[in-house]
């Protein structure tokens, strides 16, 4: 309900030294002036501007702030009035249960940001930027989320739609005035538009692999037969004793995890145990894993003992990995027996240099791009979307000399709906309601 007063938390659960209770809709200001004491007399409250007195918390009172926004020039689009008072859980809970009792009902999730988005304030792509920007841990997933939120993806998908709508209205001119004999100059400019649009498409979509691992982390298996060292350099990276390290192979019988940062982007790794032919139990069961996490990794890094010469195991795990793997030669310490063809660095995790490594694994491992600011697709649903217009402009393009422009101009009309979905112009409310069931309730 459009028409309803919302209100919610709006910084995060928990103790701290401000809190905001931010409530929406027409007649926020009305509700508000019911609960706030200004230290002086007001008789027209100012937009943006911070007003000091108490806040009515029901039982209490709190010395704080109060702010209005006045429609549209707000985050919603509407009337909207923030508190910010102490941030105590007993203070932020009055103030929202007084707001309440006046009249307002209590925000869903994401509502003040749907609501921004139904008043034209923020695109479909936008809104997914916000969440993807609050629920960021690693710096490289906050510019990928800004990006998306400043509306740059928006702005490339209207250009290539506004491309379209000219083909189409050209296309209906001509169908509906062939005396004209504009048919040629009508194909010529969509047979062009159609091969620029390819181009721009394509290339946003080979852009996922890398925003894929920007967005979620990049997986990398430490992989490798018993006792080469990759618990060793599980630690080195992680700086921490992460995994147990002795000198009995097969110490490690179970996936061990743990987080880096390399360059602001989530790299996740897993150690795991020794892959070899094993009668005992337990172990076979962590070697399958292993192998499981060969499959299901970004990137590999397969560990060799430097000081002995490759063995046939070494060569059939480097045979099963199919993705993009670091040959690193361990224990450099010693006298390295391996020839320099078998690996691509020399590593020692008791010296604690590890940055050749590190910088090896962000360029392997991001791909194709390691400008963090560039525009990326990172959201899934914008990649299947982008690839099924894809297919519609590829269509055009084998039909255009072919077949007559009615028929044509279907896919067209398609490809210009598929992008409308990325924006929102098109988006069902299926989707719209399952982006924003991801956002907090206070936003």
């Amino acid at each position: 309900m459009m028409s309803d007063i919302i209100s919610a938390v709006s910084t995060a659960n928990g103790v701290g030294g401000v809190a905001v209770i931010r409530i929406s809709g027409a007649g926020s200001l009305t509700l508000a002036k019911k609960m706030f004491r200004p230290l002086k007399k007001i008789e027209n409250y100012e937009p943006n501007v911070m007003y000091v007195g108490e806040i009515d918390g029901g039982d209490f009172l709190d010395y704080g702030m109060m702010v209005v926004f006045y429609a549209p020039k707000s985050f919603t689009g509407e009337e909207t009035v923030e508190f910010h008072c102490h941030g105590g859980l007993a203070i932020t809970q009055g103030i929202l249960n007084k707001t309440l009792s006046l009249g307002a009902r209590m925000a869903t999730n994401g509502e003040f940001t749907k609501r921004a988005y139904l008043n034209g304030k923020l695109s479909l792509s936008s809104c997914e930027g916000l969440i993807d920007m609050i629920n960021s841990e690693y710096t490289a997933q906050v510019k990928a989320g800004y990006n998306l939120y400043r509306e740059r993806l928006f702005k490339k998908i209207s250009a290539m739609q506004e491309e379209l709508t000219d083909c189409l209205a050209e296309m209906g001119a001509n169908i509906d005035y062939p005396e004209e004999g504009l048919e040629q100059f009508t194909t010529d400019k969509l047979k062009n538009t159609c091969q620029n649009l390819k181009i721009e498409l394509e290339n946003l979509i080979d852009s996922f692999g890398s925003g894929r691992k920007i967005k979620n982390g990049v997986k990398v298996a430490l992989v490798g037969r018993p006792n080469t060292g990759k618990s060793s350099i599980l630690n080195s990276l992680l700086n921490c004793d992460k995994a147990i390290v002795t000198s009995v192979a097969g110490t490690t019988r179970d996936i061990v995890e743990g987080e880096l940062d390399i360059n602001g982007v989530k790299f996740v790794l897993y150690d795991t145990a020794g892959i070899r032919d094993s009668e005992d139990e337990v172990e076979k069961i962590g070697i399958e894993r292993s192998k499981k996490a060969i499959d299901d990794c970004d990137l590999a890094l397969f560990v060799m003992d430097g000081s002995q010469n490759l063995t046939r195991e070494d060569k059939e795990i480097l045979n099963a990995i199919k993705v993009p793997l670091i040959k690193v030669c361990n224990k450099s310490d010693k006298q390295i027996v391996l020839e320099k063809s078998d690996y691509d660095l020399t590593f020692c995790a008791l010296n604690g240099d590890n940055i050749e490594l590190k910088n090896r694994m962000f360029s392997l491992g991001v791909g194709k791009t390691e400008d963090l600011s560039a525009d990326l697709i990172i959201e899934q649903r914008h990649y299947l979307a982008l690839k099924r217009a894809l297919e519609s402009i590829k269509k055009v393009l084998n039909q255009i000399d072919s077949e007559p422009l009615e028929l044509i101009e279907y896919d067209v009309r398609d490809a210009w709906s598929v992008l409308g979905e990325i924006t929102g112009q098109t988006a069902s409310e299926s989707i719209i309601d399952e982006i924003f069931s991801k956002f907090c309730v206070g936003k």
